[in-house]
């Protein structure tokens, strides 16, 4: 759990520093703009035909790509610094996270007791008693259901349909099964074992502890082996040395398509 922790957060501090170094970089180039269009006197336009006007040209033109760099930094910065905010409020369950089954069970139990929740509001709805003592049933059976709330379901949508809706139940039911079935795979690889095969030039490892499938070369394949290995998803990871990504169905057809095609050339 430490390890995976750790790995998150180096990863927030990586997008922070990169962000860091973006920003740094634009102030740099904005400034030494600022400093070179300082000697330029104000509103003096380019002297057409004169001795000076090629280099003067040359002089603004530097200017300008130095304000352009220095945008193209900041919105390096920005983007930088959205991809650590949103690591940083990312709740979703990582299959490399340890805790995965047992946060994907509470996320599924939440989720069957919200299911059944919105079929005993509907059924109270449907009864033939009067708005007054439905709220009152809806707040008394619920604890999470105010009176604002239960009167917001007695209006009819735009379809005029009262209550919780047919596609909010559907789709609540299908991320259930979806979640089922990701608990399944989860519980299945929690029981797997790090092989290796040996091919020609490479070995193909199925490393469970990473949760990764990798691929790794005694030296650095050659520029079309590394087009074939990112065109099937595989990235580089200096940490591991290998050529690699998620442990599942789809990483064991995308390295046996690699496989086929390095044992071809």
């Amino acid at each position: 759990m430490e390890n995976y922790e750790e790995r998150k957060q180096e990863r927030i501090e990586r997008y922070k520093e990169r962000a860091e170094k973006a920003r740094k970089e634009s102030e740099g180039l904005w400034e030494e703009a600022r400093k070179m269009g300082s000697v330029i006197p104000f509103g003096q336009p380019i002297l057409v035909g004169h001795y000076s006007e090629k280099s003067d040209r040359n002089f603004r033109n530097r200017i300008e790509r130095k304000r352009e760099k220095s945008i193209e930094e900041t919105k390096k910065a920005d983007y930088w610094e959205r991809r650590a905010k949103s690591a940083e409020k990312n709740k979703s369950i990582s299959s490399d996270d340890p805790e995965a089954t047992r946060k994907l069970k509470v996320k599924i139990e939440q989720a069957e007791k919200l299911q059944e929740a919105m079929k005993e509001a509907n059924q109270i709805i449907r009864k033939k008693i009067t708005d007054e003592e439905k709220v009152r049933l809806l707040v008394d059976r619920f604890k999470w259901m105010d009176e604002s709330r239960a009167w917001k379901l007695l209006q009819p949508d735009f379809c005029n349909r009262v209550g919780f809706a047919d596609y909010q139940l559907s789709n609540n039911g299908a991320n259930i099964r979806r979640m089922k079935q990701r608990l399944t795979e989860l519980e299945n690889q929690a029981g797997q074992e790090t092989t290796e095969k040996e091919h020609k030039g490479f070995t193909v490892v199925e490393n469970a502890e990473e949760n990764r499938i990798q691929i790794i070369f005694p030296d650095k394949p050659n520029e079309e082996i590394r087009k074939i290995l990112k065109f099937q998803g595989f990235r580089w990871s200096p940490r591991n040395m290998a050529w690699q990504r998620h442990l599942n169905n789809a990483g064991r057809f995308a390295a046996e398509y690699v496989v086929s095609k390095l044992e071809a050339l």
